[in-house]
């Protein structure tokens, strides 16, 4: 658990400064919300827990109900961003046929680009920010991200083929699929949605990477849809 736990994540806030508009969200999530899009759009060292509560329209205390701080919220934010993908490795190597073993890095790809679509305001971005990556809370991080590369690599592992098995070491070929798959993050910070024309060329840029053939592609591919519902996944 990190250091940057949560303080009293149950206690009700304080009453508003400035009340928002109806919301059927939870204070702790409006933070949540409201701090990763101030993270991304001017910083995690330029924002202070003053700006997240005044945009919530919250007093700074109230925040203080549900974070201990703002490395709370940045610990959480990171979370975020890889957790869902994580959670969902162990199912996708059993679920996924031994005679198609492509088909698990092609879902890992999947579920990955469904994460990274789907965090609020493009918080995949926050791990490359130099001030994020400077800070304790992103040390802390980093296990989490190293977790899902290593997913990757051993996925990756199991169907490269040819020169790249020769000279890509396992480490690095985990770090190219990810930086293919986090390719929605430029996606998103050019102002489009990630269709699912992009999540499958992404998923397939993947199996590229490793020099696995086309026809072993489309295989994948249509194994991989038959696997999504058992995931929970919404992949659109």
């Amino acid at each position: 658990m990190s250091t940057y736990a949560t303080a009293g994540a149950t206690r009700p806030g304080r009453p508003r400064v400035i009340p928002r508009a109806a919301s059927a969200a939870a204070p702790r999530d409006e933070i949540l919300d409201v701090a990763a899009e101030l993270f991304v759009n001017r910083g995690f060292a330029a924002t202070s827990t003053r700006d997240i509560a005044e945009k919530v329209g919250i007093r700074q205390a109230s925040l203080y109900y549900h974070f201990a701080g703002k490395p709370g919220i940045l610990a959480e934010l990171l979370e975020l961003s890889v957790r869902p993908s994580l959670e969902k490795v162990a199912r996708i190597e059993q679920e996924c046929p031994a005679d198609v073993p492509e088909a698990a890095l092609y879902l890992l790809a999947l579920v990955d680009v469904e994460t990274l679509a789907t965090v609020p305001h493009n918080i995949g971005k926050l791990y490359r920010m130099p001030d994020v990556r400077s800070s304790e809370v992103f040390e802390e991080f980093q296990p989490a991200l190293q977790e899902l590369t290593a997913a990757y690599g051993r996925l990756g592992a199991g169907v490269v083929s040819g020169p790249v098995a020769a000279t890509v070491g396992l480490n690095q070929l985990g770090g190219l699929l990810v930086q293919a798959v986090e390719v929605v993050i430029r996606i998103r910070s050019g102002g489009d949605e990630v269709a699912r024309v992009h999540a499958q060329a992404i998923a397939a840029t993947c199996l590229r990477i490793c020099a696995v053939r086309e026809e072993r592609i489309a295989l994948a591919a249509a194994a991989a849809e038959d696997l999504i519902p058992l995931l929970g996944a919404a992949i659109t």
